[in-house]
C-alpha cells in the first residue's frame, strides 16, 4: 500500500482541487443563499472527487510514461517513481490507470447529470470530461505524449484554470459570467507555474531524455522570466476580479500569501543549481492552494 500511496502522489491533490474550490465560491456571488443548497453541496463533492481521480490518473500515467520513455533514470531529481524502482510493475500500473480512469468517468458523469440533468449541455460537458481524461493520460504516456513536445503548460493552464474554475461555476449556476475568467486565468497561470518549477528542476535530465519541455526549449534564464510572468500574472488575475467585484475587504484576504510568492520568486532567481529548486515546487503548489482557500473564504464572508 505504501508504494501505491507514493504513486498516487497525494501532495499534488491540493493544487488539483483548487479550481473546484474557487469555482464553487464564485458561484455563491450569483446564487447567494438560495434554495437548492443541498444539491449544490453534492455538486461540490462530486466535482472534488472527479478532480482527485483525474489527478491520480495523471500521476499514475506520468509514472509509467516517464519510465517507458527513459526519463525516469538514475539522474532524475525528486522522489523515486514506483515503476522505475520496481515496486509496482508496468502491468499493475496499467490496470490501476484503467480503474482510476473508470472512476473518473463515473464520477464525472454523475456530476454532470446531477448538475445539468439530461440536456444538450450534458453532452458538451461529457465531451470536456473525456478530453480531461485523455489529457491526464497522454501527458507523458503512450506514443507522442504532448508533455514531451512542450505542451504541458497549455494543458495545465486550461484544465487547472479555465476548465476547472469556469466549468465548476457553470455546473453550479447553469450559466457563465465573463468576470469569472479573471480568477480562472489567475489560477491557471499559477498552476502552470508549478509545472514550470518542476521542469526547471528537471531541465538537464529532460533534455538528455528527449523531453522538450518549454524550459528545455527556452533555456534556464528565459524560463525564470517566464516563471515570473506566470506568478505575477496569476496574482493580477485575482486582483483584477477583486477590484471588479468590489464586495468588501474580505475579498482581499488572499493577499496575506503575497510575501510568500515574492520570496519564492527570489529563490527561483537566486538558485543556481536546478536540482536545488525542488523545495520550491511544494512552496508554489501549497502557496497556490492557500491562495485559492483564502480567495474563496473572502467570497464566502462577503456574500
Amino acid at each position: 500500500m505504501k508504494h501505491w500511496l507514493q504513486a498516487f502522489r497525494l501532495r499534488t491533490l491540493p493544487l488539483a482541487v483548487s479550481s473546484i474550490i474557487v469555482g464553487s465560491a464564485l458561484a455563491l456571488i450569483i446564487e447567494g443563499h438560495v434554495e437548492g443548497a443541498d444539491a449544490r453541496g453534492i455538486v461540490v463533492v462530486l466535482a472534488l472527487l472527479t478532480a482527485i481521480f483525474l489527478q491520480v490518473l495523471s500521476n499514475l500515467a506520468n509514472d509509467l510514461g516517464d519510465h517507458q520513455h527513459g526519463t525516469d533514470n538514475a539522474d532524475r531529481v525528486g522522489p523515486q517513481r514506483a515503476v522505475q524502482s520496481g515496486a509496482i510493475s508496468a502491468a499493475q500500473m496499467k490496470r490501476a490507470m484503467i480503474i482510476c480512469g473508470l472512476l473518473a468517468f463515473v464520477s464525472g458523469c454523475t456530476l454532470i447529470t446531477v448538475a445539468l440533468g439530461f440536456t444538450t449541455k450534458t453532452l458538451l460537458f461529457l465531451t470536456i470530461g473525456l478530453l480531461a481524461i485523455g489529457a491526464a493520460v497522454k501527458y507523458t504516456f503512450g506514443k507522442n505524449p504532448y508533455g514531451y513536445a512542450g505542451l504541458g503548460d497549455i494543458s495545465v493552464f486550461l484544465f487547472f484554470g479555465i476548465v476547472g474554475v469556469c466549468g465548476t461555476f457553470y455546473l453550479h449556476v447553469c450559466g457563465m459570467a465573463l468576470p469569472v475568467l479573471l480568477p480562472a486565468i489567475g489560477l491557471g497561470l499559477l498552476s502552470a507555474g508549478v509545472l514550470n518549477v518542476n521542469n526547471m528542476r528537471d531541465i538537464a535530465n529532460d533534455a538528455a531524455s528527449g523531453k522538450r519541455t518549454l524550459v528545455v526549449r527556452m533555456g534556464s534564464t528565459n524560463a525564470r522570466i517566464y516563471h515570473t510572468v506566470l506568478v505575477i500574472g496569476g496574482l493580477l488575475g485575482l486582483v483584477g476580479f477583486t477590484l471588479m467585484a468590489d464586495l468588501g475587504w474580505t475579498m482581499w484576504l488572499f493577499l496575506l500569501v503575497l510575501p510568500g510568492f515574492f520570496i519564492h520568486l527570489r529563490r527561483v532567481w537566486t538558485t543556481a543549481e536546478p536540482r536545488d529548486l525542488d523545495p520550491q515546487l511544494k512552496v508554489l503548489a501549497m502557496g497556490t492552494f492557500v491562495t485559492a482557500l483564502l480567495f474563496s473564504l473572502g467570497i464566502i464572508l462577503a456574500v
